[in-house]
């Protein structure tokens, strides 16, 4: 899965999740793809990104998702 290809380092993006190698933050991965861009257009706005890679930042954010914490959406009255 992602084991490897993500790595977290206080002297790199603030120890913010990043593909191995790159400055390249999970964060902005998924920014971009919220936003509407391919997996495709963002490999080649960053040529040392890999698919592979992308998939790894979606991996490793749905895994960070599922730890024990809630998160309130604001909607909870309803």
């Amino acid at each position: 899965m992602h084991t490897g290809l993500i790595t977290s380092d206080p002297s790199v993006m603030m120890g913010k999740p990043v593909i191995t190698g790159t400055r390249i933050t999970v964060e902005l991965i998924l920014e971009k793809l919220a936003a509407g861009e391919t997996v495709q257009q963002i490999v080649e706005a960053h040529p040392r990104l890999t698919e592979e890679a992308v998939r790894a930042a979606l991996a490793f954010a749905a895994a960070a998702l599922k730890a024990d914490v809630i998160y309130p959406t604001g909607d909870a009255g309803l």
